[in-house]
């Protein structure tokens, strides 16, 4: 490999000669080599997207010549594109606060606007990492605003395949509205509810999870650019303060503003805990809603069998035949594994010390980390399970017939005393509940048909109330 030589304030460094990145990049390659993991590709876009709207503040400001500044914004401009993104070489696990991924941004951005400028890379006095496209910045302000950005989209993203999932719940809920099946509950046989019902349930669930996202994400768009290193706005013009979020909202079309306290955005981390438990109660109730669809589906001779889950491969090295909820699993893999992220996310936000949370990294890589797979995981359940789910409505209405949760009902003619006996008589002998309590003398054949309609068990009020000749208890 050829290698140049480039020179930062420890002394000479080798960098090698078709990279972007220099000498600070190089050290921290050097030092941190530790998980092999790079940076999320929204995470240099949001990176870039900063360097850009800087490169276009300064310039407003009068601290950033119009050659210098154009070339930083055009070089700022590819890596918004997708390109140079392996340049950015740094292990997730680096240096307290992400200096060493804002000097990786800053010199890549650096070596190719020199280039556009007609130098070779390494010719800082051309355009310098530090003094011209880190101008009026600080990793502490970057770093943060990154972070946001980043998030603001990924949440974005997550919050269209929440959308289509909830519609496609929804449709099933229409689909599975007329089938009764019985009701469970600590899974034991409870009273009857519709299929439709339950999977009206689930989407109203992500209903309040959606909202949850968006609220969060609004608050993400308070920024502490211009804070530069401790919050106090020192080396940063006030017109570039204002002017860079301005750029920002261009450059990114989000709804964003200066944060009211610089100081205070620079050492909390709070949002981000935030925004974390928001994707932590979506993967709570997705958790809920594959381990009740893994339920019903399960048998198929043994099992509930009350629906039937697509077959989207063979579910057994050793038993043929076997078919598995792997889609349904996998969706319980992918919550559990953002819990523990939401974990690392907290801990590490806990962990600033007075003006500055030097564990920024980590919360950035936990985030994206996150917000990728639940992306993804949603859309595999929509596309893989949700949208194929079969109902199997023999089964259900055979279930909920024989069930003793429909003796609630009941209750306001026969009272719960005689309606316990009639349930423990049933499980006993096998026999209907409807014939014992008819058999009693409790109730009439017609009463009993009235007030055990099931579908009008799964709607409020109480049942078969203009059976006028109930006897009462």
């Amino acid at each position: 490999m050829e290698y140049r030589k480039e020179s930062d304030s420890l002394g000479e460094m080798k960098v090698p000669s078709d990279a972007y990145y220099g000498a600070q990049t190089q050290r921290a390659v050097e030092n941190f080599s530790i998980s092999g993991l790079r940076p999320f590709p929204e995470f240099i876009w949001a990176t870039a997207a900063v360097k850009m709207a800087a490169a276009k503040a300064n310039m407003k400001a009068g601290g950033l010549d119009a050659k210098r500044g154009g070339a930083i914004a055009s070089a700022a401009s590819e890596v918004l594109e997708g390109k140079l993104h392996e340049q950015f070489v740094v292990d997730v696990f680096q240096a307290g606060a992400g200096t060493s991924h804002n000097m990786n941004a800053n010199e890549v951005i650096a070596n190719r606007a020199i280039e556009l400028l007609g130098g070779k890379r390494g010719e800082y006095s051309i355009v310098h990492p530090n003094d011209h496209v880190n101008m009026a910045q600080s990793t502490n302000d970057t770093v943060p605003t990154a972070i946001r950005l980043m998030s603001i989209r990924m949440i974005g993203e997550l919050c269209v395949e929440l959308k289509l999932l909830t519609r496609s719940l929804n449709r099933k809920a229409a689909q599975f509205d007329r089938i009764v099946k019985s009701g469970r509950t600590h899974l034991e046989d409870a009273a009857p509810v519709r299929l439709g019902q339950e999977f009206k349930a689930y989407a109203d669930m992500l209903e309040y999870d959606l909202a949850r996202l968006e609220k969060v994400r609004d608050v993400l768009g308070a920024l502490n650019i211009g804070a530069t290193a401790v919050g106090t706005g020192v080396n940063a013009d006030p017109v570039y303060v204002r002017q860079v979020v301005v750029e920002l909202k261009k450059i990114t079309g989000f709804r964003l503003r200066n944060a009211s306290s610089l100081m205070a955005v620079t050492q909390s981390m709070a949002d981000f805990v935030d925004a974390s438990g928001a994707v932590r109660a979506l993967s709570t109730d997705m958790t809920k809603i594959a381990n009740d669809l893994r339920l019903m589906n399960s048998g198929p001779i043994t099992g509930l069998g009350e629906i039937m889950l697509p077959a989207v491969q063979p579910g057994s090295s050793i038993m043929p035949g076997k078919v598995n909820p792997v889609i349904a699993e996998c969706m319980n893999m992918v919550a559990f594994q953002s819990f523990g992220n939401d974990l690392a996310v907290t801990m590490a936000a806990q962990a600033g010390q007075l003006e500055l949370n030097v564990m920024m990294p980590l919360i950035a890589f936990n985030m994206a980390f996150t917000l990728r797979i639940m992306k993804n995981g949603l859309r595999m359940v929509r596309e893989k399970m949700v949208d194929g789910i079969v109902a199997n409505a023999e089964r259900c209405r055979d279930m909920v017939e024989r069930t003793p949760g429909i003796a609630l009902v009941l209750n306001p003619y026969i009272g719960y005393e005689k309606a316990a006996a009639a349930v423990k008589e049933s499980l006993k002998s096998g026999r209907p509940i409807r014939d014992i309590v008819v058999e009693k003398g409790w109730l009439s054949v017609d009463e009993v048909e009235s007030i055990l309609d099931l579908y009008a068990m799964t709607e409020p009020g109480v049942k078969g109330k203009k059976a006028k000749g109930s006897r009462k208890r």
